[in-house]
């Protein structure tokens, strides 16, 4: 009977425990809604705040035993909360401008990302080495580069808007996602190695299996999205249930993440490219009904997702039992936090500036050439360190959410720190900065706003035959690709027009897309193929 009733009292404390966390996230909503347009919070830090507020009064009802309603799993977060959001940024994406800028995304997300990391690592070694206050070895040094070469840019896009800076959101947005997967499979290779001896030998096949991941992540996302597509294409699934529609949509685009994380590939690579194939394939393929389901569904779920991460690493800030294991020494976690947040700021400016003079060098056009303002808005939009850099270390540093080393708890709060610091002081600024830098246009239009035919009623596919996309193409005078040298004077282009000749040749007749009927119990459409 005592067992019975340990059980019912822990299912009892749970039950309360997430309903007070529901609450929270209901105040995280209404609060944020209310804050909309003030000139300096936004949702994340307006989550952020409320999770330290709540943090500290369970701290005082406890008398100091916690600071938080739910214990953090990095499991939960891989899991549970990072897919949807992941997800949903591949299948809202203006996907013609992104890969129009697509060469210059990934020399910032990728490229870039392994300057930065090249840059906080070195740092950590010669540095940290000297401090003697953990017993780290080489591989502890590079990982530590992965988990603060990872940026969060929810705060910089959440004031950006598409319309009126296309150029720089696409670039932000792009970069970001790119970031936290090459930051994620950095940190899976550097996990996976033994690092104490290196030789170009193990150089060669770290740099091999990197090469690996990225590249069977993305084929894997693609073949999902495929996939899914061709299956309600071929089924009709409309005919009988437009929650056939959505369901298969989404459990195709979980069990893409979840297999790329059973087969040790990047789940995050994988769900994005995905959600890209899914818009542009599946989501044409489906009714109307299920295009509206599906389009505020992931929306919801991503959204939902986020604030939960923020309001929870705020409650987790005062987690006492982390802040125990160096008050006897908090000037060296705060030494660290700063030594880090300096190694952020001179890797983020190494590559985002000389990147950014490479990529204008390859553009002839100014209006596609990335200004001065604009680069310091993407160096500052990568400063904010968030949910997959604390994620990752406490992958690396806690079991199950604990420490009992000194040098690992002292790198969890510094990972605190920087995230709040970076979170609260640089996106409080974001607003302003963005709002002095580009000031907002007061007769901003877009032609693509206007867009029915696309997941987030705003962007227009890389391949259609509408007729902002033909104008996109006309509206310059590029000739034929007709030799090497044209395709090297406007790949974009040139890309563009051979993969659009493709996609409708062999891709769409196959997989459907733009242009596709799906069939609607009921109408003449059914009639007529029945």
């Amino acid at each position: 009977m005592g067992l019975m009733e340990l059980t019912t009292t822990s299912d009892h404390a749970s039950i309360v425990s997430i309903n007070l966390f529901v609450a929270l996230l209901c105040g995280c909503i209404v609060i944020g809604h209310l804050l909309e347009d003030n000139r300096w919070m936004n949702e994340s830090i307006t989550a952020l705040i409320i999770g330290l507020c709540t943090g500290v009064v369970i701290l005082l009802l406890s008398k100091g035993r916690s600071s938080h309603l739910l214990v953090f799993s990095e499991d939960l977060f891989f899991i549970y909360l990072l897919p949807p959001i992941i997800f949903n940024a591949g299948f809202q994406v203006k996907k013609k401008q992104f890969f129009r800028n697509f060469i210059t995304i990934m020399l910032f997300g990728a490229v870039g990302t392994l300057v930065s990391w090249a840059i906080i690592s070195l740092g950590a070694i010669q540095i940290f080495s000297r401090m003697d206050f953990g017993d780290f070895d080489i591989g502890d040094y590079l990982a530590i580069g992965a988990i603060f070469a990872a940026t969060d840019s929810v705060c910089t896009l959440q004031v950006l808007h598409q319309d009126e800076t296309p150029l720089l959101y696409s670039l932000v947005f792009g970069e970001g996602v790119v970031n936290d997967a090459t930051s994620v499979v950095l940190f899976n290779a550097i996990q996976s190695f033994d690092m104490s001896k290196i030789d170009p030998k193990i150089a060669l096949h770290f740099i091999g299996n990197f090469l690996y991941l990225f590249f069977t992540s993305t084929v894997l996302g693609v073949i999902a999205g495929l996939l899914c597509a061709y299956i309600i294409k071929k089924l009709y699934f409309g005919r009988h249930s437009t929650d056939r529609e959505v369901a298969l949509m989404m459990l195709m685009a979980y069990l893409s993440y979840m297999l790329a994380e059973l087969l040790d590939l990047s789940g995050i690579l994988t769900v994005f490219f995905c959600g890209i194939v899914m818009s542009h394939y599946t989501w044409h393929n489906v009714t109307e009904s299920s295009r509206i389901t599906t389009k505020h569904t992931f929306a919801t779920l991503s959204f939902v997702a986020e604030t939960f991460i923020f309001l929870y690493v705020g409650m987790d800030a005062l987690d006492i039992e982390k802040w125990r294991f160096i008050s006897d020494s908090p000037g060296t976690s705060v030494a660290v936090s700063s030594i880090l947040l300096s190694l952020v700021l001179l890797g983020r400016a190494a590559f985002v500036f000389p990147l950014s003079f490479l990529s204008n060098l390859a553009k002839k056009s100014t209006s596609e050439k990335i200004s001065f303002k604009q680069q310091v808005i993407i160096w500052w939009a990568g400063l904010i360190r968030g949910a997959v850099s604390m994620a990752l270390a406490y992958n690396k540093f806690t079991s199950l959410g604990h420490t009992n080393l000194r040098g690992n708890a002292i790198m969890i709060t510094s990972t605190i720190t920087l995230v709040l610091f970076s979170t609260v002081v640089f996106g409080l600024l974001t607003k302003p900065l963005i709002r002095l830098l580009l000031p907002p246009l007061k007769h901003a239009t877009s032609a693509a706003s206007s867009d029915p035919n696309s997941p987030n009623s705003l962007g227009v596919p890389l391949i259609s035959h509408s007729q902002d996309s033909d104008s996109f193409l006309s509206g310059h005078d590029i000739p034929r690709p007709s030799s090497i040298r044209m395709l090297l004077t406007t790949p974009t282009y040139t890309v563009h027009r051979l993969w659009r000749r493709f996609d409708d040749r062999f891709m769409r007749p196959v997989f459907g897309g733009r242009g596709f009927v799906p069939v609607v119990p009921g109408s003449p459409t059914e009639g007529n193929l029945s």
